[in-house]
């Protein structure tokens, strides 16, 4: 069975519906989209990529 991704925003746009932001959603990987648009495409990043990307935020 496949898993369903749930999508995630940043805190910082407030989480509201309303507040314009990225969203990310991270199963075996990273997949980050626009949440005004969340049909128009996808960006994808593997599981080592991810984990460099967020240990750089740190």
């Amino acid at each position: 069975m496949q898993q369903e991704r749930v999508w995630r925003k940043s805190s910082y746009s407030g989480a509201t519906e309303d507040g314009d932001c990225v969203e990310v959603s991270v199963l075996s990987g990273a997949l980050v989209r626009d949440s005004k648009s969340p049909s128009t495409g996808v960006l994808s990043f593997g599981v080592t990529a991810w984990a460099s990307f967020v240990q750089g935020l740190r």
